[in-house]
């Protein structure tokens, strides 16, 4: 009898043994799956504000890209911009270029040696010819006639020379004349940044009339004193 006592006694301490592993068992199952939850959700926090702040320098070398025009950005110049690392920024710029390759986008952003920039898709440009076209009726304002004898005169000449001429800025102006086919890019300056050289076109030769830059009028002298031709497109 003592013995039956013993033995039911035994059993029901290892039934009570077993319900408490069985317990922690499942606590620390809990802990376990509880903690891989915080982790998934810290790894996917962090992916958010990663992605975010890529997303915000993307944008912000969307921006600097409009504004460098046709010039272009350097990979140097939006290094030091942005204040990121070459990788980071060439990673950047790949993300830029891929997102304007769609169809839906008008511009594309071409890459020649180190230096990007905003070009119009080839897709626009018969509508460009349409906007700008130049009829029996249609007229060149002054800045344009201005713009037109600088580069006629100085051919090949980059923008900024133009500019430095002028006095003012020549990026719309020089879009302008190239959608109406008065002008064209002849090659890249060895200056830094290797800038483009716009010159004219036979389409510039046949509206005013001209077999030869030759015949275009002698610019007039001025005296030695510093005042020379470049005042002339300043009047």
């Amino acid at each position: 009898m003592h013995d039956e006592t013993n033995r039911a006694n035994m059993e029901e301490t290892d039934w009570e043994l077993t319900d408490n592993l069985t317990v922690v068992s499942s606590s620390a199952e809990a802990a376990e799956e509880l903690g891989e939850a915080l982790e998934v959700e810290q790894e996917e926090t962090e992916q958010d504000d990663s992605g975010e702040i890529r997303a915000n320098m993307s944008a912000a070398l969307e921006g600097l890209l409009f504004l460098t025009g046709d010039e272009g950005l350097t990979l140097e110049q939006a290094v030091n911009a942005l204040g990121t690392d070459a990788d980071t920024t060439l990673a950047l710029f790949d993300d830029l270029q891929k997102y304007y390759l769609d169809d839906a986008r008008g511009i594309e952003i071409a890459h020649y040696g180190d230096t990007w920039r905003f070009l119009s898709k080839a897709s626009v440009h018969e509508y460009a010819k349409r906007l700008f076209s130049i009829d029996k009726e249609s007229r060149l304002s002054n800045a344009a006639l201005e713009t037109l004898a600088i580069i006629a005169y100085r051919q090949p000449i980059t923008r900024v020379e133009i500019e430095e001429i002028r006095g003012v800025g020549a990026d719309m102006m020089l879009r302008k004349l190239e959608a109406r086919g008065l002008i064209q890019e002849s090659g890249r300056s060895e200056a830094p940044g290797r800038p483009i050289l716009y010159s004219v076109t036979p389409e510039f030769m046949d509206a005013f009339q001209l077999l030869s830059l030759d015949e275009l009028p002698e610019l007039p002298s001025f005296n030695e004193e510093g005042e020379g031709s470049d005042e002339l497109f300043r009047q």
